[in-house]
C-alpha cells in the first residue's frame, strides 16, 4: 500500500491551534476509536492529564486506544501517573493488568516508592505481579528487591516468581538467600531445583 504524502500548509500558514485540556477530555468519551486516539495522544501536552488517562484507560475497550493511552502516559511518567496506574494491577483483566505492568516498568524511579507496599500487599496475586514488574524494572535495586523477597516472603508461588525473575537479574548478594530458599519449603521440590538453577546462572557453585 502507497505511503500517504503528508500534508504541507502553505507557506505563511498558522498551524491549526492544539484543543485544550477540557476539549480533549470530552473527545475520550466519542464513540469514534480515531476521535479518542487523537485525544488520547495530544494530552501528552497536558502532565495533569495523567490521572484522567488512567481513568480512561481502565475502561477503554479498544486495544488500539489504549495502546495510545500507555504510549502517553509513558511520555507523562510522573509519580500521579504511577499512583494511578497501580490499583489496576487488580483488575480482572489480566490484558488491562499487563498493561499497566509494562507502563510502570517504565517508570523506575517513580516507582520505587511504592515497592515496598506492593511487596507486603495482602493479595499474593498483587505481590506475584509486583515480583514479575521488578525483574523486568531498570533499576539497579531491582535484583536486592527479588533476593529479599526469597529471603522473606512466605507464599511460594511469590517465592517461585522471585527465583525465576533472579535468575535474569540476580547478583551475588541473592545466593545465600535462594540457597537458604529450599530448606523454608523442604516440602516442594521444584524450589530447589529453580533456585540451584538460577544460583548456576548468577554464577554461584
Amino acid at each position: 500500500m502507497a505511503l500517504k504524502k503528508p500534508n504541507h500548509a502553505p507557506k505563511g500558514a498558522e498551524e491549526p491551534p492544539r484543543a485544550d485540556l477540557a476539549t480533549l477530555t470530552a473527545a475520550l468519551a466519542s464513540p469514534d476509536g480515531a476521535e479518542r486516539r487523537r485525544a488520547a495522544r495530544e494530552l501528552g501536552a497536558f502532565p495533569e492529564a495523567g490521572p484522567l488517562l488512567c481513568t480512561h484507560l481502565a475502561q477503554e475497550p479498544a486495544a488500539s486506544v489504549r495502546a495510545v493511552i500507555l504510549t502517553t502516559l509513558i511520555r507523562l511518567k510522573s509519580p500521579a501517573v504511577v499512583a494511578g496506574l497501580l490499583p489496576l494491577l487488580r483488575s480482572e483483566d489480566s490484558a488491562l493488568r499487563n498493561a499497566a505492568i509494562e507502563a510502570l516498568q517504565e517508570m523506575p524511579a517513580e516507582v520505587e516508592p511504592h515497592v515496598a507496599d506492593l511487596l507486603a500487599d495482602p493479595d499474593s496475586d498483587v505481590r506475584i505481579m509486583a515480583v514479575n514488574m521488578l525483574s523486568l524494572l531498570p533499576h539497579p535495586k531491582a535484583p536486592d528487591w527479588l533476593a529479599e523477597v526469597v529471603a522473606r516472603e512466605a507464599h511460594i508461588n511469590v517465592c517461585a516468581a522471585a527465583v525465576d525473575g533472579l535468575a535474569e537479574i540476580g547478583n551475588e548478594r541473592a545466593i545465600a538467600p535462594l540457597q537458604a530458599l529450599a530448606a523454608r519449603f523442604p516440602e516442594v521440590p521444584f524450589i530447589r531445583f529453580a533456585a540451584a538453577a538460577a544460583i548456576r546462572r548468577i554464577g554461584g557453585s
